[in-house]
C-alpha cells in the first residue's frame, strides 16, 4: 500500500503532485490523458474514473493529478488519495510498461546525423529542462524528429500548464538552436 507522503502545488493551478513513501514503479514513467488510453493500470483506471480528473501521471515515488479546474480541490484530493493509498507498489508490472514504451526511442529511421543530433538534445533536455518539470509533478518527452521539427509531449502537471506552452517551449527552443540553428520545436 503506498503512502502519501505530501501533496504539492505546480504552476499548474489544476493540478497536484503526491509524494509517495514508497515506489509506485521504478523509473517507468506512466501517463495518461484520458480513461480511453488506460489498459492494464489499475489505478489510472480508477483515478481518471473520478470525476473532474482529466490525467494521471506517475514515475517512481511521485503521482501528479490534473482536475478540469472545475472541481473543489480539498474534496477532490480526499476522492484520489483512496486509491493512491490503496495502489500496489512498484512491480513486474513496471517492467511491462517498459516494454510498452520502447517505440519511444526507436530511431532507426534518422540518418547518422539525426541520430548524433538526438543524443545531444536529450543529454540537454535531460540535464536543463527535465528536473525542473519533473519536480513541478511534470515532464516531456521526444516523440520524434523530423527534418528541422522536434516534436515534444509534455506529460502530467506540464500537460496543460500556460508557462510549459510558452515559457519552458522558449527555453527548450533556445537550448536546441544551440545544437543546430535550424530546428524548431513543436510541443505535440
Amino acid at each position: 500500500m503506498s503512502k502519501i507522503r505530501e501533496i504539492e502545488y505546480t504552476p499548474n493551478p489544476n493540478a497536484r503532485k503526491f509524494v509517495l513513501a514508497e515506489p509506485l514503479t521504478f523509473g517507468v514513467t506512466r501517463s495518461y490523458d484520458s480513461l480511453t488510453e488506460v489498459v492494464d493500470d489499475n489505478l489510472a483506471n480508477e483515478l481518471l474514473s473520478i470525476p473532474h480528473v482529466t490525467s494521471v501521471f506517475y514515475v517512481d515515488n511521485w503521482i501528479t493529478i490534473t482536475q478540469d479546474g472545475d472541481a473543489d480541490w480539498p474534496e477532490l484530493l480526499r476522492q484520489v488519495a483512496v486509491p493512491i493509498r490503496e495502489s500496489k507498489g512498484a512491480s513486474k508490472e513496471s517492467e511491462k510498461f517498459a516494454e510498452a514504451a520502447e517505440w519511444l526511442e526507436d530511431d532507426s529511421n534518422l540518418s547518422d546525423e539525426d541520430k548524433e543530433k538526438l543524443q545531444k538534445i536529450r543529454e540537454v533536455l535531460d540535464m536543463e529542462i527535465r528536473p525542473y518539470l519533473q519536480g513541478d509533478g511534470g515532464d516531456l518527452h521526444i516523440v520524434g524528429l523530423e527534418q528541422n521539427y522536434l516534436q515534444v509531449h509534455y506529460q502530467g502537471a506540464c500537460g496543460s500548464c500556460p508557462s510549459s506552452l510558452t515559457g519552458t517551449l522558449s527555453n527548450i527552443q533556445y537550448l536546441v538552436q544551440r545544437i543546430d540553428p535550424n530546428l524548431e520545436v513543436v510541443a505535440v
